[in-house]
């Protein structure tokens, strides 16, 4: 499987990305600069965190407007998986590729550590690997990480099944009904805020992380098989 990580001027976690689909995952990854038109032979698309464009107006409010946005928008249209993390997920909010958010944190204070998720659903792409009695021990590291929308919003992405991780016994931001992460209506694009290519490698405390990409590699190992 062949991964595309977009990278923006003011990311910092492309690299990370890269490692851990590389070395720890044993897959393909490139590189797509912001500007460019085309995404490329790529399988997947890894929209990275940091602060795109030095994070001016709000979190990711400049960065939907790059060139590359464009060709995002018509892959995931055509049913291609997208992951956002952190500032990955603050993009694809602001590009209208999921619903909702993400706002000041509720003590307006950045937050780094390691949290516990758990799986909302096991009915995605990204999710089918976890183990709904297992949380995941996954780092995060934000200040506009708490996840937002109206009542109408929630209900509605709750009944259609969308809540993809939820925040296990501390929310550490605020965000609604402990929300972590959410999938489009397509159930293809995940936006979440803890860190999964950070907890792709035991020498930094976790692999918890993995699961989340050996659900997209099984994803698309069943796509191409359909296709074959």
């Amino acid at each position: 499987m062949k991964f595309g990580v977009i990278i923006f001027p003011g990311s910092n976690c492309d690299h990370d990305a890269l490692y851990a689909l590389t070395h720890n995952l044993g897959q393909q990854a490139a590189e797509i600069w912001h500007e460019s038109e085309e995404l490329g032979d790529v399988d997947a698309v890894f929209v990275p965190g940091g602060f795109s464009y030095g994070d001016y107006l709000r979190c990711g409010a400049i960065a939907r407007f790059s060139p590359v946005i464009r060709s995002l928008r018509r892959f995931a249209d055509s049913g291609g998986l997208v992951i956002g993390v952190c500032n990955g997920f603050q993009i694809l909010c602001e590009a209208g590729l999921l619903d909702g958010a993400l706002i000041r944190n509720q003590d307006l204070r950045f937050v780094c550590r390691t949290v516990d998720l758990v799986p909302g659903t096991l009915d995605s792409a990204f999710t089918s690997a976890c183990q709904p009695d297992r949380p995941l021990r996954i780092p995060i590291a934000h200040g506009e990480g708490c996840f937002f929308a109206d009542k109408a919003t929630l209900d509605r992405i709750e009944a259609e099944d969308r809540v993809a991780f939820r925040y296990s016994g501390n929310n550490p931001n605020g965000s609604s009904r402990d929300i972590a992460g959410v999938l489009s209506e397509g159930r293809n694009v995940l936006g979440m805020m803890p860190h999964p290519e950070r907890a792709c490698d035991s020498a930094v405390g976790s692999t918890d992380g993995t699961a989340v990409f050996r659900s997209m590699i099984a994803a698309a190992g069943k796509s191409l098989r359909h296709a074959g």
